[in-house]
């Protein structure tokens, strides 16, 4: 039996409900993007982050506002672009901080996290959104500071999600063989792609997805249901 020393878990559908970041941080982040824009645009990070999100579009030399109504349409689109998912989180940042809201997580995610570290597990994230917008998240989720929890994170400057290659770069960052982490998600795609590069994996499949008869991945509703 192949023992496990590390899990690495998705965010959305997996440790937090998708109608959190759809209906609370994605709106909160399109009302706010272009004042926010406006106001620390000449910042360093900022700046950076607007001159990425161009080169990604192909664009040259465009106007501060031509790129805010580009990363206005990349949220509508959810895209997963590693300069959006950066701005996105300053902005929550300010919305986390002021108590506007907190990060949703599933009834049974925090103990389950204390347990695993308590057992000896590392415990990392892996999510599209930005290592900054990971760590606000678990910081002010509505079970409490849980980043302690956490040896690390990981975004798509790792590689997309559903490449095997980004399942492989983590594993060398952690510093165990893929075939002792296990690797926790909502999306079947991703899963493939892990278990391509060695990774055992589960698949979370919440209330009210249905649980097919012959899962792809070992398949649990809860994380209570998962034992590494």
């Amino acid at each position: 039996m192949t023992v496990i020393r590390a899990i690495v878990t998705d965010i959305e559908g997996t440790t937090s409900s998708i109608s959190f970041v759809k209906d609370v941080l994605f709106p909160y982040a399109y009302e706010r993007l272009p004042a926010f824009i406006e106001t620390h645009g000449d910042t360093p990070e900022v700046r950076h982050w607007l001159h990425e999100a161009a080169k990604e579009a192909g664009i040259v030399e465009a106007p501060r506002q031509e790129v805010i109504e580009l990363l206005l349409r990349w949220i509508k689109e959810d895209r997963k672009s590693t300069a959006l998912k950066a701005l996105q989180g300053m902005i929550w940042q300010e919305g986390y901080a002021s108590g506007e809201y907190q990060a949703h997580v599933y009834p049974e995610v925090s103990a389950k996290l204390h347990a695993w570290r308590g057992e000896g597990m590392h415990l990392y994230v892996y999510s599209s959104g930005s290592v900054p917008a990971q760590k606000l998240f678990f910081r002010y989720s509505e079970a409490g500071d849980l980043t302690p929890m956490f040896s690390g994170y990981f975004d798509t400057e790792t590689g997309p999600k559903r490449e095997r290659h980004s399942y492989e770069r983590i594993a060398e960052a952690i510093g165990e063989q893929p075939a002792h982490i296990l690797f926790l998600s909502d999306i079947v795609e991703e899963l493939d792609a892990a278990r391509e590069a060695g990774f055992s994996t589960g698949w979370l499949l919440r209330e009210p997805l249905d649980m097919p008869a012959a899962p792809r991945h070992p398949a649990h509703r809860t994380f209570d249901d998962i034992t590494p």
